[in-house]
């Protein structure tokens, strides 16, 4: 231990620059996999959302070993939503490996995840990936990666960062675009020769390890991960936990400790300064707590984490179907299963309702949540959630709002309709160019206009368009946005959907249901071609007689229905609506199921607003 070699690095990027098909190169050519080891692609998205979907949700760890180094490698998310997972663990490494597409550039991500590692004061590693594609532009890329450097006022030692080309799907990485490889040595020389390994003198001054992220184990409990800064650690060592704030000191028995060899969480008995470890037996371990020895107690700077800027109410599920497919139920499942998600999810944030069965849930963003609400699903629980609403602030007696930054890339002849839709959105156009027929613009745009904004943007440049979005900061508030124009086609009575009904139902707008699904009143089955809600019964069949005749019945074709995702679910419904979810169903409501309720619920509503001004 006292002669081995620590450099801790994290990869960093965009969403889909390449990020863990480099971690799986690093784990392949290290040796981490055996003969008999079955490999899989982006090992690292072990989870079973991250790989449907193809984007990192987790930071995860892993180490290879490179001679007589040990390399430990955090995996990023790229995703804005996901940002609490990056500020953490970026204080735990050495340097960053920034990895850029090589046709894209640099991305609203990469300016938020480079700005972190360079106030840190690491000197980040570049590497331009997918340089095999047919319109890279490698050397301009580089160029752009430079002035946002300079952007982000980094330092002349920063600025002189070393620059590698590769493509990690192949498992390659080169010093330059001539010079070719069939591997990535030139990285792992790179990181050798740029990093230096961690001071072995530190590990006899004072235990210091700071908690970065949390996992839960089921036999042992909450689980805290982080880095030694200095000293050594032993499993079940006596020590001093200081928390984030600083005001709060306890002592402990530490229970086992972990570290990573290779993707294997390993049992350890001591571990020294520089390496980043999982340590057990604290119930109550937070992000930003430093464990201490137990008599030198002196606690590390505070971890600083964004605050949320959206929330939903998460309701327990009282429409008819309730419980007919999923085991948990009850606003105690509810409280349980949120208070578990709290244990690791330290960019959520849960208020109770004084009725104990509302909760009002703030994350990230639309992702981050509906991240949690679909892995409750696939377990079993059911609940229904409300319209995600903007966390606005009150700054010196006004009213601030969160603001994106929104980088549209569209065919050309589309691209007026996403300007005069951003625009009616309070949105203001910060810069367009046109190449090769797609035009790009970035836009400053209210977090509020621009939910239920990504559906209406795919239908209205026929899914050939890309945008991503980015939190930037609070500005004041930009008045009022329209909300969505149509109305719903609601249902009226209780039962099965026709075909029949269904037929004639369709030319009065979209429908989201098939025959012979399983309706409720108050359900909503499509959307209004008009802006008001109209009330339907999709349940009527054709009224049976004796009398036939040739060519009177006619076959009844119907329009594909419209299959709402859990997102666009979510973006679609109004302030009066809910979605319902359950393990095997994603459904529309109205909050009052009956017309008569509506009724009473909007004239309710109506007297508060007169009384109010």
């Amino acid at each position: 231990m006292s002669t081995q070699k620590i450099i801790n690095i994290a990869v960093i990027a965009h969403v889909d620059a390449g990020k863990s098909t480099l971690v799986d190169a690093f784990l392949d050519q290290s040796g981490v996999f055996g003969a008999r080891d079955e490999k899989s692609e982006r090992v690292m998205d072990s989870n079973d959302l991250e790989r449907e979907r193809g984007i990192t949700i987790y930071s995860k760890n892993c180490s290879v070993f490179y001679h007589d180094y040990k390399i430990n490698i955090v995996d990023t998310p790229g995703h804005a939503d996901f940002s609490s997972e990056v500020e953490r663990v970026i204080r735990t490494v050495d340097t960053v490996i920034l990895l850029v597409d090589s046709s894209e550039g640099p991305m609203p991500q990469t300016r938020f995840v480079l700005q972190k590692s360079l106030e840190l004061g690491l000197r980040p590693i570049l590497l331009i990936n997918k340089i095999d594609k047919n319109d890279a532009r490698p050397q301009e890329v580089v160029d752009e990666v430079y002035e946002l450097f300079l952007d982000l006022n980094a330092n002349d030692e920063q600025l002189d960062f070393p620059i590698l080309y590769g493509i990690a799907k192949q498992g390659i990485v080169q010093y330059d675009l001539d010079t070719p490889s069939d591997n990535i040595e030139p990285l792992f020389q790179t990181i050798v020769k740029h990093v230096e390994p961690y001071n072995p003198g530190h590990m006899e001054e004072p235990l210091q390890l700071q908690i970065s992220a949390l996992a839960y184990d089921e036999y042992i409990g909450r689980i805290g991960i982080g880095r030694i800064y200095r000293g050594r650690l032993k499993a079940n060592q006596f020590v001093a936990v200081a928390s984030n704030d600083g005001e709060n000191v306890q002592k402990k028995n530490l229970g086992q400790i972990f570290n990573y060899q290779g993707l294997k969480r390993t049992a350890i008995d001591e571990a020294a300064a520089g390496d980043i470890v999982l340590v057990s037996g604290i119930p109550n371990i937070s992000i930003g707590d430093t464990i201490c020895d137990s008599n030198v107690i002196n606690p590390l700077p505070p971890i600083t984490i964004e605050e949320p800027t959206l929330s939903m109410n998460f309701c327990v599920n009282t429409s008819p179907f309730a419980g007919q497919t999923g085991k948990y139920v009850t606003s105690r499942n509810l409280r349980e299963r949120l208070e578990k998600e709290l244990e690791v999810n330290v960019g959520l944030k849960v208020e109770e309702s004084t009725t104990g069965d509302v909760f009002k849930v703030s994350g990230r963003g639309e992702l981050h949540l509906s991240i949690l609400l679909e892995n409750m699903r696939r377990e079993g629980y059911e609940v229904a959630v409300s319209r995600p609403e903007v966390i606005m602030k009150r700054i010196d007696g006004q009213l601030y709002e969160p603001m994106e930054e929104v980088i549209i890339s569209a065919p050309t002849e589309y691209v007026g309709t996403c300007i005069s839709k951003l625009n009616g959105r309070k949105g203001i156009m910060k810069n367009m160019d046109e190449e090769n027929g797609y035009t790009k613009i970035e836009y400053d745009v209210p977090t509020r206009g621009l939910i239920g904004f990504r559906s209406e943007f795919i239908t209205d440049t026929h899914g050939e368009g890309t945008m991503v979005r980015h939190f930037t900061e609070y500005e004041p508030y930009k008045g009022e946005i329209p909300l969505r124009e149509n109305g719903v086609l609601t249902s009226m009575a209780s039962g099965t959907a026709m075909t029949y009904s269904l037929f004639y139902l369709q030319d009065r707008g979209t429908l989201f249901i098939t025959p012979q699904t399983k309706v409720y009143e108050g359900m909503i089955i499509g959307m209004n071609n008009r802006g008001e809600d109209m009330d339907v019964n999709p349940t009527e069949n054709k009224k049976m007689t004796a009398i036939r005749s040739t060519g009177r019945d006619e076959a009844m074709t119907l329009t594909p229905a419209k299959v709402l995702s859990l997102e666009e679910a979510l973006e679609f419904i109004s302030d009066d609506e809910l979605v319902e979810l359950t393990p095997t169903d994603i459904r529309l409501r109205k909050k009052y199921l009956t017309k008569l309720e509506r009724v009473q619920a909007n004239r309710a509503l109506r007297k508060a607003q007169e009384e109010n001004n």
